[in-house]
């Protein structure tokens, strides 16, 4: 769809993981930008930059890595003796590192125009959080020019290959630029890692000569769109096809990959039939489950979660399933159930900061043990970084994932403007009561013979029902006679009064 782009990677049938991007969204992670600090705020260690965004960008004392004491000055060039060789700049023309515990004051102050990057989007009411400690992400490496580091992916287990890749980027990289091995650079030769290091290396220097032109704020570098992240990060080997609906999209791919992964182009396919692709694979229900709170599992338990301002609460219960042993295997089972749904939400949903899990309590140390390692276990599989601490006595385990985006909840729902977003409505008999206490506060000189009541139609229904003690009681109390009138436009808790001068109608109008 031209107004918005979704990408779905399936596993053995089921929707893992979903990214959704919109132009006018605020999936901005990756970009880069020439930024102005507008305040420094030394008791937060902190700043606000301005980086021509709605909302200022903050950065903290940590992420500030390299000081561009006059920015205006600041170029990286290519060495003179060898304009096309990217690996031999010079190590006096990289910025300066900064020595540890300086202060955000002895950094930056108010005015000064940095170069940084966006490390985490724009969430809710705050602000995009920015970082100096660029990082360029490529097919197989991720170039970090500020960062003087050599790295390899964790999910490469093999010592030799990750020994082989740390030796050939280390004779790759120029001087104090970092590097990391991705996951798919396991088994790539020398040459092609060359070649994306050469890439990514004047991709650098060209961000760096916009800069010294460029206004602040003003955008230098945007990441990739949403497909060709995808084709980047996931469509690797393993991957038996990818499956696009859009012709302008899949030229784009094809293009991407004529430069990149020639290999891959016969994995790709264009779908041009009516049926739109997401019902073909079955995945609109798996999208819709994805943002209920209550998520129910086959044996008839279910989870909740529950998203509040500072952390996400997911809660395991039994719901109907009663087991066939004992207690204590039934709430076993119901966890390790629970655990591998937790795991799979989780990654749907992309759900960050602070999670708190409440699995039934178990009396059993090794039942807990198990459950834990089990829920580690699961999580293996998130390619974002999580870390989770040992379950409590109460079966409580605290865990953090690393977020950069808004959540699937945040990205394609809104507060309800019913109940604005607090998740309830007044109940119905409240509402009723309510309306009698309002209209015993009624001044005594209304004259008015009757009084209309105007409500949605169920708490009419209700008031003339079940709770018709409150006209009863209202009538005699202000010797009016109360017409009630339902109007279906009305908010479940919204309701009028007033004074109706002509001849009185029955209760119900």
């Amino acid at each position: 769809m031209e107004h918005e782009t979704r990408v779905a990677f399936v596993g053995n049938g089921n929707l893992e993981e979903l990214f959704v991007e919109r132009p006018r969204g605020s999936n901005i992670a990756g970009n880069i930008y020439k930024g102005r600090v507008m305040r420094v705020l030394p008791g937060m260690e902190a700043a606000f930059v301005d980086i021509g965004l709605e909302q200022a960008a903050f950065i903290y004392v940590a992420d500030v890595v390299n000081h561009y004491q006059e920015f205006e000055h600041l170029m990286l060039l290519l060495p003179e003796e060898d304009e096309n060789s990217l690996t031999g700049l010079a190590r006096e023309k990289r910025p300066p590192c900064l020595d540890q515990g300086l202060m955000i004051e002895d950094l930056l102050h108010e005015g000064q125009e940095i170069v940084a990057q966006v490390s985490k989007a724009p969430i809710g009411n705050k602000g995009a959080r920015i970082t100096t400690r660029v990082s360029l992400p490529g097919r197989f490496l991720v170039l970090m020019p500020t960062t003087d580091h050599v790295g390899v992916s964790r999910r490469i287990e093999d010592e030799d290959e990750r020994r082989r890749l740390k030796e050939t980027l280390t004779g790759l990289r120029p001087e104090n630029y970092g590097v990391i091995a991705r996951t798919v650079s396991e088994g790539v030769n020398g040459e092609k890692l060359a070649k994306e290091m050469n890439f990514l290396v004047s991709l650098w220097l060209d961000i760096q000569k916009k800069a010294t032109n460029a206004p602040a704020p003003s955008l230098l570098h945007k990441e990739l769109n949403v497909t060709l992240r995808a084709v980047r990060d996931l469509f690797t080997h393993e991957v038996d096809k990818l499956v696009i609906d859009s012709r302008w999209g899949y030229e784009e791919i094809m293009n991407f990959l004529d430069i990149f992964l020639p290999r891959l182009k016969t994995s790709v396919e264009l779908y041009e039939d009516s049926e739109p692709i997401f019902d073909v694979y079955n995945l609109e229900s798996e999208i819709s489950r994805a943002l209920n709170k209550k998520v129910w599992l086959k044996s008839g338990a279910y989870i909740v979660i529950e998203h509040t301002e500072a952390l996400v609460a997911i809660d395991v219960n039994t719901g109907r399933f009663v087991g066939k042993q004992n207690l204590e295997e039934t709430i076993l089972k119901t966890n390790l159930e629970a655990v591998k749904e937790i795991a799979y939400q989780i990654r749907l949903r992309d759900i960050g900061g602070l999670i708190i899990i409440d699995f039934i309590d178990m009396e059993k140390k090794s039942n807990r043990e198990r459950v834990f390692n089990t829920l580690k276990e699961a999580l293996k599989k998130d390619r974002s970084k999580t870390h989770v601490l040992p379950m409590s006595e109460l079966g409580l385990v605290e865990m953090t994932r690393k977020r950069t985006r808004e959540t699937l909840n945040r990205m394609l729902c809104e507060p309800c403007f019913y109940c604005e977003g607090k998740g309830y409505l007044k109940s119905r008999r409240t509402v009723c009561y309510n309306i009698y206490r309002d209209m015993r506060r009624e001044p005594a000189e209304m004259l008015a013979p009757c009084i209309t009541l105007k409500l949605h139609p169920e708490i009419a229904e209700l008031l003339l029902g079940e709770e018709s003690w409150v006209i009863d009681s209202l009538e005699t109390a202000m010797k009016k006679k109360i017409i009630v009138r339902p109007d279906p436009h009305f908010h479940l808790e919204q309701y009028d009064m007033y004074e109706m001068h002509k001849n009185c109608l029955d209760r119900r109008d």
